[in-house]
């Protein structure tokens, strides 16, 4: 096996599991992760903050972009081996997952300027490899190089399912209806947006999780590692 590090870029639908699949195979092979999708989440988050987004979510995009240059975004490591995402300095991690922003997050993500700003974020992140990055366009954008990239799917209502149950679980007064209209608008933006939609790279390796323990999915990306490495 090869001792140099390689970047894993995972790619796919909004709730397909595969933020926690990178951060699991992060911490076992003591890779650093990237989730791409907090980073807009706290663009979005800082929007909705700073009364950049109406309540029609109109979004006010000439005072985004050039707000882009004052918004900072790390990752902090916790004691229990996870990881909460900073914005300017503030742990936001809770706040970025609450529904408001993932119901204004794809249109903040679809903006051009924001994407740029992102991506050359990620990139950054990557310049010494050994990072596991997951989100939208890891594979067929931000890293085309990737030694590793995977896209993952899984019904709708499954996803939306899960991100029910990972809500409540939180305390979170939702309602699955509303969870699910959620994703499916999601995924349309995803797709349907004009720059760096939702695309699964050429030579991307396909994994529907739809009926797969996470044990099962942890193996099956393992797996794909090592043979990656081993080349």
């Amino acid at each position: 096996m090869s001792d140099s590090k390689i970047i894993i870029a995972i790619d796919g639908y909004s709730s397909s599991g595969k933020s926690t699949m990178a951060r699991r195979l992060a911490s076992k092979i003591a890779y650093r992760y990237i989730d791409s999708g907090a980073m807009y989440r706290s663009v979005t988050l800082y929007a909705l903050d700073n009364d950049l987004i109406a309540a029609d979510g109109t979004i006010d995009t000439p005072a985004l972009i050039a707000a882009l240059s004052d918004i900072r975004i790390d990752f902090r490591p916790m004691p229990d081996g996870s990881q909460h995402t900073m914005l300017n300095g503030r742990d936001v991690e809770t706040e970025i997952r609450q529904l408001r922003v993932s119901d204004n997050v794809s249109p903040v993500s679809a903006i051009k300027e924001v994407r740029d700003a992102l991506t050359a974020m990620q990139r950054r992140f990557g310049e010494e490899k050994g990072i596991v990055m997951d989100g939208r366009d890891i594979g067929s954008t931000v890293f085309p190089d990737a030694e590793l990239k995977i896209f993952v799917n899984a019904s709708a209502e499954t996803r939306a399912q899960r991100r029910f149950l990972e809500m409540t679980a939180k305390g979170e007064a939702v309602n699955y209806e509303d969870v699910l209209a959620n994703v499916v608008r999601r995924d349309h933006i995803d797709e349907t947006r004009a720059e760096s939609p939702l695309r699964r790279a050429d030579d991307a390796i396909d994994l529907d999780n739809s009926h797969m323990t996470l044990e099962q999915q942890d193996q099956w990306l393992m797996d794909q590692y090592l043979k990656a490495v081993a080349r």
